[in-house]
C-alpha cells in the first residue's frame, strides 16, 4: 500500500497533500456502509484482546511512533526530491510502486513463511477483509485523482481533514469504540491545526469560490474510503487474535493481501486513472516506456535513478511503520501520529535542499498552526480511558 506525499496514511500512501490522494469514487460513496453491513456482525470486537501490561504497551507504542514520524518526514521529503528527476512522470512513480510493492511484499511474505514466522492459519484468514481494504484503497485514488484536478491547491488539505472525523465515526460503529470528549476534541484540533499551517499564506476565503459542490463531496468521499479502509486493518488485528488463539498476526500478511487486492483493483481502473492524469489510455504504454527510461536516468533525468530509489525504500519502510504502529495501539493513533509529519515536513522542506537549492520562508500562521496541532495531541492523551474502552 504506497503512501505517497499526501495516501494515507496511501497507502497516507499513503490524506494530507496533492500528492498524498486517497482512494474512492463519488458514485460509490456508500461502499463504507455496505461493508458496515457485511462485517458489522464480526467487528464488535474490543480491543481487550491486547496485551495487558499497560506500561509495557505505553512505552511499545511511543517507540513505534517515533519510527513512525521519522519515516513519514523522511517518506514526504524524498518524495518531493524524487520529483525532480521524474517531474513529468508522477504516475509512472506512483504505479511503480502500487504494483512493485506486491512483488516485493510477497517476496518476504514467502521468506517468512518458509522461516516458520508466518503460520498456515495466518494465511488461511478470511480474504473478504483484505478485498474490501483494496477495494477502498483503489477507489480512494480514483476520486482523489478526480476531484484534485477539480479543486483549488489550499482546498485539497483542508478537505483531507474530514479523515479523522470518519476515522472516528467508523470505529465507533465497526469497532464499537466510545472516545471521550478529549480525545473528539483533540482530533478535531490536530485537524484545524493542519489545516492552518498547511494553508498559511493562502487566499482560503474564496477557496471553494465557483466550485460545483459535488467535488468538495468526491474528496471527502475520498477521505472516507481510505478512512474504512484504515479501521478495517484495524479489526483484521483485533480479529486475528481471537482466530489465531492470542497469537500476534504478522503485519506482512496484511501488507501483502491488502496490497495485492489494491493492485488488482487499481488495474481494474487504470484507464480512468491515466485519463485523469491526462494520459489517453492509448498513450500509455509509451508514457510508462519514457517513464521507465527517465526512472533509470537514460534521458538525462538528473538525479535518477537514486532519489527515486530511495523516496520507494523510504516509502516501504514507512508503509510497514505505520501499519505496525495501528497494530499495537490504533488506526486513530497512527493516523494522529502521521499528522504530525505534516509540518514537520514543511519545514524541512522550506530549507534550502539538495536538488531544491531555493528555500521559502513561511508565515506566522505555519507556527500557530503546528501550536494547535500539537495542544490536540496532547489532548487526545489526557485522561485516556483504559484499553477495554478506547484507543
Amino acid at each position: 500500500m504506497s503512501f505517497p506525499l499526501t495516501s494515507s496514511f496511501r497507502s497516507l500512501p499513503s490524506h494530507f497533500a496533492a500528492s498524498f490522494l486517497v482512494n474512492s469514487n463519488s458514485a460509490k460513496l456508500q461502499s463504507p456502509i455496505l461493508i458496515s453491513a457485511v462485517f458489522r456482525s464480526n467487528l464488535r470486537v474490543r480491543a481487550s484482546s491486547k496485551t495487558p501490561n499497560q506500561a509495557t504497551d505505553a512505552k511499545l507504542i511511543a517507540i513505534s511512533s517515533a519510527v513512525t514520524i521519522t519515516f513519514a518526514v523522511a517518506n514526504r521529503v524524498l518524495y518531493k526530491l524524487a520529483l525532480v528527476p521524474m517531474k513529468e512522470y508522477p504516475f509512472f512513480l506512483a504505479q511503480f510502486t502500487t504494483f512493485g510493492y506486491v512483488a516485493i511484499y510477497f517476496s518476504i511474505l514467502f521468506l517468512r513463511y518458509r522461516a516458520g514466522i508466518v503460520a498456515n492459519e495466518m494465511l488461511s484468514l478470511p480474504k473478504s477483509r483484505f478485498a474490501a481494504i483494496g477495494m477502498l484503497e483503489a477507489l480512494g485514488v480514483a476520486s482523489g485523482m478526480a476531484s484534485a484536478a477539480m479543486l483549488p491547491g489550499p482546498a485539497i488539505p483542508i478537505l483531507n481533514q474530514t479523515f479523522l472525523v470518519w476515522q472516528l465515526l467508523f470505529s465507533a460503529v465497526l469497532l464499537g469504540r466510545r472516545y471521550s470528549f478529549n480525545q473528539i476534541a483533540g482530533c478535531l484540533l490536530v485537524a484545524v491545526g493542519v489545516i492552518v499551517a498547511v494553508t498559511s499564506g493562502s487566499e482560503t476565503s474564496q477557496v471553494l469560490s465557483g466550485i460545483k459542490l459535488m467535488w468538495p463531496g468526491v474528496m471527502i468521499a475520498s477521505a472516507a474510503f481510505q478512512a474504512g479502509a484504515s479501521i478495517i486493518k484495524e479489526f483484521v488485528f483485533i480479529d486475528a487474535a481471537k482466530r489465531l488463539h492470542g497469537k500476534s498476526l504478522d503485519i506482512f500478511v496484511v501488507n501483502s493481501f491488502g496490497s495485492g487486492f489494491q493492485a488488482l483493483f487499481v488495474l481494474l481502473l487504470l484507464p480512468l486513472l491515466s485519463n485523469l492524469k491526462g494520459i489517453p489510455f492509448l498513450e500509455l504504454p509509451s508514457y510508462l516506456k519514457s517513464g521507465a527510461a527517465c526512472f533509470l536516468n537514460l534521458g538525462g533525468c538528473e538525479g535518477a535513478p537514486l532519489l527515486p530509489l530511495l523516496y520507494i525504500a523510504t516509502n516501504m519502510a514507512f508503509n510497514i511503520s505505520v501499519l505496525n504502529l495501528l497494530k499495537v495501539s490504533s488506526a486513530i493513533v497512527a493516523s494522529l501520529t502521521v499528522t504530525l509529519s505534516v509540518p514537520l515536513s514543511i519545514y524541512i522542506l522550506s530549507l534550502p535542499l539538495p536538488y531544491l537549492p531555493n528555500g521559502a520562508s513561511l508565515s506566522p500562521f505555519f507556527l500557530f498552526g503546528t501550536l494547535i496541532l500539537m495542544s490536540g495531541l496532547v489532548l487526545y492523551n489526557i485522561a485516556q480511558p483504559s484499553k477495554a474502552g478506547s484507543k
